[in-house]
């Protein structure tokens, strides 16, 4: 099997560590940008399988990135899998039905924290399987 490769964009140091030993014996190398604005670079330079995209992050947040990589043609067919802390934070609640309904186009997967990593393993591996 051809070796995947996924970008994970997160400025907490722990959760891009969390991400990669979720898939660590998976043949999945796991590349990290610590926000938005190298996320789209990195994104960009190396053409991941799936992009996991955290919404707080400073710099450029995930809703801007994830908007951006929709409206470039070298990105826009990347699976992205946001995940976010606003709900246990904040108590505000959001879906993917709903961001795409705001942004025009939703991500494939919307993920509250805390992440159940079970839960995560399956979603990039079906998303890494279509």
């Amino acid at each position: 099997m051809e070796r995947k490769v996924i970008l994970a964009v997160d400025d907490e140091k722990y959760n891009l560590e969390f991400i990669s030993s979720i898939v660590e014996d998976e043949n999945i190398e796991v590349l990290t940008a610590g926000d938005g604005e190298e996320g789209l670079i990195k994104a960009k330079e190396n053409i991941p399988d799936l992009i996991i995209l955290d919404v707080q992050m400073p710099k450029k947040d995930g809703f801007t990135t994830f908007m951006e990589l929709k409206q470039d043609v070298k990105t826009q067919n990347i699976p992205v899998v946001m995940l976010t802390g606003i709900g246990e934070k904040r108590g505000i609640h959001f879906s993917k039905e709903e961001m795409g309904d705001f942004y025009g186009t939703e991500p494939n997967e919307y993920i509250e924290k805390p992440i159940d990593p079970e839960k995560l393993l399956k979603i990039i591996l079906g998303l890494l399987d279509k």
